[in-house]
């Protein structure tokens, strides 16, 4: 299969919403400045997610730009900014969420961060009291914060076959926060069958495919301008309900997850090629 690069983004601060590129360079770690900074809640220790919505989906009215080391900027919901290297920046930030919170750039010993049942979440609100169990992370790369892997990518059909199901037939990519938009001419949920093959992007990246991602309530959720969208989760759940992992059951998911086996430079337009 070969198709191009549609998108590109990268997420600065966990959980908060990110910015879409031109160019980027992709290494082990990820895209550069690709969740390289979180906020830590400072009474529990754990790293705030909106995996847990009941208590973190205010993170989803937050924008982070730039990439750590540089300083990054977080557009706060009334337009003003905040840079990570301001004085005040976890006063600021603690004032808005009205949650005490630290932003750090590495993750703790034993990080963790709670993500909530999401067919709970559907089934009572953003706001209910659901089941929540504890998610490690720092396994996919040392020094950041993702949950699994340090690349996650979705085709343009399976995001189109997902908008077909959705009131109005519209779907925003930024819902499912990938680093990478593919676009070629498969069918909808390609991803899963690409699972232990590998991309080849532009002339020197390659990225080797690990599993399907399960979704969880984030993608339901207000993100800045976009509103809620339940289907955003129930529609995966009746199309492509798949097991991840050996390991686990069946759930919803919506792209897969990779990891980098060569880095290079990813820019929009260039030619993916699946071996």
């Amino acid at each position: 299969m070969t198709g191009r690069l549609a998108e590109l983004w990268r997420y600065p601060v966990k959980s908060l919403l990110g910015e879409r590129l031109p160019a980027a360079e992709v290494d082990a770690a990820g895209v550069a400045g690709d969740r390289r900074l979180a906020l830590r809640h400072r009474d529990t220790g754990r790293v705030a997610s909106a995996k847990h919505p009941r208590l973190w989906r205010d993170l989803l009215t937050l924008r982070a730009t730039g990439a750590a080391p540089d300083p990054v900027r977080v557009t706060l919901p009334d337009g003003r900014e905040v840079s990570s290297v301001d004085a005040d920046v976890d006063g600021v930030l603690s004032r808005v969420l009205g949650v005490p919170v630290t932003l750090i750039d590495r993750p703790p010993a034993e990080a963790t961060l709670d993500r909530a049942d999401p067919e709970a979440v559907l089934a009572g609100g953003f706001a209910a009291d659901v089941p929540v169990h504890a998610s490690p992370l720092g396994a996919a790369a040392p020094g950041t914060f993702f949950d699994f892997a340090p690349v996650h990518l979705v085709t343009t059909a399976t995001l189109a076959r997902l908008a077909a199901e959705m009131p109005g037939g519209t779907l925003d990519a930024a819902r499912y926060r990938p680093n990478l938009v593919v676009e070629a001419d498969v069918d909808a949920f390609a991803e899963n069958d690409w699972v232990g093959r590998e991309l080849r992007i532009g002339p020197a990246l390659v990225l080797r495919v690990l599993a399907p991602t399960p979704r969880c309530a984030v993608p339901t959720l207000t993100h800045g301008s976009l509103p809620r969208q339940p289907d955003a989760l129930r529609v995966p759940a009746r199309l492509n309900r798949v097991a991840p992992l050996p390991q686990l059951g069946p759930q919803p998911c919506v792209g897969a997850y990779a990891q980098v086996v060569r880095g290079g430079r990813a820019e929009q337009g260039a030619v993916v090629e699946v071996g």
